[in-house]
């Protein structure tokens, strides 16, 4: 059914090239070293693992529980201000362009096979990555400490399959003493790897749509970021094609910034009546005469 759609080809070359960009230390992935300069205590909008060893910079999620994890504890105001901002200025759209675990599950998703379309527990689930930011990534690394007084990154630690790929099984193939010592947490989270990356052939993005807490937090600005999609009610025929090509099941004649929307594009190539367009001026400029959509409508009306 995917097939019949125009899909936004380029967003694949911008995911990848932003990963290989976000993971440039080539050198790390051959001696298993993990980049330690300083461009390390910056953050990336995607989730790109801190450990990873070609990673340039830290991931959000994991500064967060990092900064709430801390003995000497102190208000994450980068981390905090970091997520603010792109979730401002961007929402979902860096799930949808700049996350590298998002690519990975996009390209198995290619993969012939009988695709999972919309079933009754999918709504629910999706609260589920809420729940996962409150309590893995804010509440526990806050509140259980060690003697120490030191937290955990609880989500890093048992659940994070984007570590894992790119992290966890680089250093372990090119470190033989960490192939040593592994036991049942790297099993652990190499069963969520698998069960995510299997699920992913299925089923579009399982990760993002249920268990990302970095998609949680920009999912909370997608209403009112900057960069988001307009609907021209009066060119819009309600013919549900938008609904029919989105992935993430979105309705953009209804909710065209709807919280689970990673402004992938696709909706807007595909809309007969050109009624949606995305950007950070998106919609027509008023200075531009109004489009005469009556042959459109009388057009699609009966493919509704």
């Amino acid at each position: 059914m995917a097939n019949r759609f125009l899909r936004n080809k380029l967003r694949h070359v911008v995911q990848g090239a932003w990963t290989v960009v976000s993971n440039g230390y080539l050198v790390g992935f051959v001696k298993g070293r993990i980049w330690q300069g300083n461009t390390k205590a910056v953050c990336v909008p995607g989730l790109n693992c801190y450990s990873c060893p070609g990673a340039l910079g830290a991931c959000p999620i994991g500064s967060l529980q990092a900064e709430l994890a801390a003995r000497d504890l102190k208000f994450p105001t980068y981390v905090i201000g970091f997520l603010l901002a792109f979730g401002a200025l961007f929402g979902r759209f860096v799930c949808g362009f700049l996350c590298p675990f998002g690519l990975v599950q996009d390209l198995l998703y290619k993969i012939r096979s009988k695709k999972i379309g919309a079933f009754r527990l999918d709504r629910p689930l999706r609260y589920l990555k809420y729940a996962v930011l409150a309590v893995l990534v804010i509440l526990l690394p806050l509140l259980v400490k060690n003697a120490a007084g030191v937290g955990a990154p609880w989500f890093c630690k048992w659940v994070c399959p984007s570590g894992t790929l790119f992290a966890g099984i680089p250093l372990v193939l090119a470190n033989p003493s960490l192939q040593a010592v592994i036991g049942f947490m790297f099993s652990w989270k190499m069963g969520i790897l698998v069960a995510v990356l299997a699920l992913s052939v299925f089923l579009y993005r399982p990760f993002c749509k249920y268990l990302c807490p970095l998609g949680a937090a920009y999912a909370l600005l997608n209403k009112a970021s900057f960069y988001r999609l307009k609907l021209d009610e009066n060119a819009c025929t309600h013919c549900g094609t938008c609904k029919s090509v989105c992935n993430m099941g979105v309705d953009a004649s209804k909710t065209p910034n709807d919280m689970e929307c990673i402004r992938c594009g696709d909706c807007v190539r595909n809309c007969p009546t050109k009624a949606l367009s995305a950007g950070f001026c998106a919609g027509r400029c008023k200075n531009e005469p109004e489009r005469d959509t009556s042959e459109v409508h009388e057009e699609t009306k009966y493919t509704r």
